[in-house]
């Protein structure tokens, strides 16, 4: 598109218009009339009619930016879990007063349609969801970003539970269609695999030079696909870029005609392969070299295209710094440090220095991780097998770096050895984030203490020789979705008292903090909490047939299951009541009634995180069925949680589980949704916890548990699981309970796993912070005794949480790492 290319305007801004695209898009996109139209084709109908009012934005912001050539960033995720479209697309259009209108006089409902829409299988967790916070907030910031990542077939799975076992089914997110997505086949991109490489002396005397080529073994095809990421009513219209795999040669046709028919499909089918599920199971070979292609495919894509469709023709790529930020979300795009070099030598004929000069102006590293085994490391044989031009790249890399380590350290060969991007033990492997570390401008944490960790444990030998490379950000929300989509009844009780600036100015909820002295708002504070749980009701009636009381208090406990988050914890407290209660040492009058909700997924291969899902489950429908202590404790476990459950369950907390090890979490997102929701924390000082009980106060927050240097201590000493167990009558009951068949049908072996695991090994200190973790529980109880008092920390939770909005994590990074430019345009 050219500077002077005429863009079509949006179309009018009324019922009348919204109802004339409406029966535009029915008619002649979906081929169908209003009377005869099925649920599904008026959802499409609707998203494209919604997409409308956007459109011209979009191409008037990527005009805008390919003119311009403003410092942006290019955000690179292995995720971005979105959630569902039409609502956040109505809310930045300024479109819900008058969709809804429009709809309801052609007699259809606007919550029908929002039901109709199937949630992207785009991401899992905590990652992606933040990589979807992000590119909200820089668009509703006007600062010019571009998200790349993969577009999943499948998304990572669906999950269904089977005999209270979770079993995994593919997410057919796709089936109905995808109207917020843009198919580019014309902009596809060639990714090599495997190969070998050719070196050879180019010039004469002192002008020659040694180049490389790649000679590839087999390719596919990144065909792009176009997301919308509108800005807040700002005029702004971001893009998310996708890729799905597809073959060279999808199709042979003489093989076919022999009657070989799944020989004719087999390179479309290993090329579709990269594409189809996130994060693929990696405890087989293939597996791992499954998820290494992914990684790669989409860096490769996406510096392409960048450099391709991005940049004028005859750009210096010299400059390419000041023109981009690649910000590596995690590990898992690393190889595009290699990549990136490849790029600038092999295509562009740079030299060595000049490539390696670009390259570290260009990447900034987030880790996203405190746990070692999170950090990827790729075994030579395997990178080298894939991507041999890389594995050279990295050898070189490593090498000069190694260099300055021995000349800054004197020759310590045991700090070269651990800061060495190629690890010797057990076996020889890339250390993707040694490399991201020594290749980018900046490194940040995403949390005070996880930053401060990072710094003085994971990356400490990095952090002493760079001390300037290394800073925090800490993560946020967009209160977008969050409150102003998720929590219609707060953000209006909000918008009453103070205004609406607030959307895009979260410390303003500052000005609510007076009202938690109000004892008229605190009643209405409680009015909005209670119709959030009968919608939740409502929900887990028509989604999963669960029942729970809205009378109770709701305990809620959702993330990922992994041992670290300690979902074992909490189920050990149940187990506990449910002993206390069924044994007759307290009796349904002495508690405080309450309905314990989980929601997580485990990865396919993680047989402890599977088992401790499956126990939940059991102890559910264990204390579920008994007649008295069901009044007074439930469990319930919706099954494939997922942002669209999110929106309506987290309004509806009373109390938010943030309880892993301290020292393990590296931030935490869900923590800031549940505070700024008006849920109270029951928590460790771990991750972004401790912010949170900074900001919100002490009387606001039930603290617990061992501190990261308390932990560390035991674990130097030697932790000794048993003797927790051996000391503590109460925990020695509720384990006992689960060892002996309680909870399966009298069974003893089908949880020995794990009860053997806390008992021989309690990697994460389950045990040590059981007691503690039940006196905080009695704490809370007492505390919810009062409603009046409650409600208070509620609104003061909800008040000081404005610091935890992704906008202010976006002017962090802005000011930090990547100092991109703010191009603020015309709604």
């Amino acid at each position: 598109m050219t500077e002077t290319t005429p863009l079509i305007t949006n179309p009018e801004h009324s019922v009348e218009g919204f109802v004339r695209e409406y029966l535009r898009e029915l008619n002649f996109a979906q081929g169908t009339v209003l009377e005869r139209a099925s649920t599904n084709d008026k959802y499409l109908a609707l998203a494209r009619t919604v997409r409308h009012y956007l459109m011209s934005r979009w191409m008037r912001t990527t005009t805008e930016h390919y003119r311009r050539q403003p410092k942006a960033v290019a955000y690179l995720s292995a995720e971005f879990l979105l959630g569902r479209q039409l609502d956040n697309a109505l809310l930045a259009a300024d479109l819900e007063a008058i969709a809804a209108e429009a709809l309801a006089s052609l007699g259809i409902e606007l919550d029908e349609l929002r039901e109709a829409e199937v949630e992207p299988g785009l991401g899992n967790g905590g990652l992606g969801r933040l990589a979807a916070c992000f590119i909200d907030s820089l668009a509703t910031m006007s600062v010019p970003a571009i998200g790349y990542g993969i577009r999943y077939e499948y998304g990572i799975f669906r999950q269904n539970f089977v005999d209270g076992r979770q079993v995994e089914e593919p997410d057919h997110w796709l089936d109905n269609g995808s109207p917020w997505e843009f198919a580019h086949p014309e902009h596809e991109v060639t990714v090599n695999f495997g190969g070998h490489t050719e070196t050879w002396t180019e010039g004469e005397g002192d002008d020659a030079c040694e180049r490389t080529r790649w000679i590839p073994g087999w390719q596919v095809l990144g065909v792009p696909y176009n997301y919308m990421v509108p800005g807040y009513r700002n005029g702004t219209v971001n893009t998310l870029r996708l890729w799905s795999s597809r073959a060279t040669h999808a199709f042979d046709l003489k093989i076919f005609n022999y009657g070989d028919y799944a020989e004719a499909v087999r390179a479309q089918t290993f090329a579709e392969n990269i594409s189809k599920v996130l994060y693929p199971e990696d405890s087989t070979p293939q597996g791992k070299e499954l998820r290494l292609q992914q990684q790669y495919f989409f860096v490769a894509c996406s510096l392409r295209d960048f450099i391709d469709q991005l940049l004028p023709e005859g750009f210096d790529l010299h400059r390419l710094g000041e023109r981009i930020s690649f910000q590596l979300n995690d590990t898992h795009p690393v190889i595009a440090v290699p990549e990136l070099m490849r790029l600038l030598m092999d295509d562009e004929g740079f030299a060595w220095d000049e490539a390696w000069e670009v390259t570290q102006s260009c990447f900034a590293y987030t880790c996203h991780t405190l746990l070692p085994e999170a950090l990827e490391v790729w075994p030579v044989e395997l990178l080298g097998r894939l991507l041999p031009r890389h594995l050279e790249i990295i050898y070189r890399i490593n090498d000069e770096f190694l260099d300055v380590v021995r000349e800054t350290s004197g020759g310590d060969e045991l700090l070269v050895r651990r800061m060495s991007i190629i690890a010797e033990h057990p076996q020889r492997s890339v250390r993707m984030a040694h490399l991201a570390t020594v290749a980018s401008v900046k490194v940040n944490g995403v949390a005070e203490l996880h930053s401060q960790l990072l710094r003085d444990k994971v990356l400490a030998d990095f952090a002493t020789l760079w001390p300037e490379k290394f800073t925090n950000v800490t993560n946020g929300v967009t209160p977008r979705r969050f409150l102003r989509l998720a929590n219609p009844g707060l953000s209006g009780l909000i918008t009453e008292a103070i205004g609406d600036g607030w959307v895009t100015d979260l410390d303003r909820l500052r000005e609510i903090e007076p009202l938690a002295d109000d004892p008229e708002f605190r009643r209405r504070f409680r009015e909005v909490k209670a119709a959030n749980k009968d919608r939740l009701v409502q929900m887990l009636g028509r989604r999963d047939g669960i029942e729970i009381d809205p009378g109770t208090m709701l305990d809620v406990m959702v993330k990922r299951l992994h041992e670290y988050k300690r979902q074992m914890l909490k189920l050990l407290h149940v187990v506990t009541l449910y002993d206390r209660l069924s044994s007759g040492e307290i009796s349904t009058q002495d508690v405080v009634p309450r309905t314990v909700v989980f929601g997580a997924k485990a990865a396919p291969g993680y047989v402890m995180a599977k088992e401790i899902i499956a126990l939940i489950n059991h102890v559910g429908t264990v204390v579920n069925s008994h007649p008295e202590i069901s009044t007074v404790l439930r469990i319930a476990f919706p099954a494939n949680y997922d942002v669209t459950v999110a929106e309506t369950l987290i309004p509806a907390a009373d109390l938010s589980e943030q309880i892993s090890l301290a020292g393990k979490e590296a931030s935490g997102t869900g923590n800031m949704k549940f505070a700024l929701n008006g849920a109270l924390t029951i928590g460790t000082d771990d991750g972004a916890n401790v912010e949170i009980r900074q900001l919100v106060g002490d009387d606001n927050f039930f603290l617990f548990g061992l501190t990261e240097p308390e932990a560390a201590a035991i674990a130097e000493t030697g932790y000794r699981p048993s003797s927790y167990y051996e000391e503590n009558p109460s925990l020695r009951r509720a384990l006992d309970l689960v060892a002996r068949g309680e909870f399966s049908g009298g069974d003893r072996s089908v949880f020995e796993p794990v009860v053997s695991n806390l008992l021989g090994e309690d990697r994460f200190m389950v045990l040590a912070d059981y007691q503690a973790y039940l006196d905080a529980q009695d704490r809370v109880e007492a505390a919810y005794r009062d409603p009046d008092a409650w409600s208070r920390s509620a609104v003061l939770n909800v008040a000081r949480s404005g610091f935890f909005s992704s906008d202010r994590s976006m002017r962090d990074y802005m000011d930090r790492i990547w100092h991109a430019e703010v191009l603020p345009e015309e709604a």
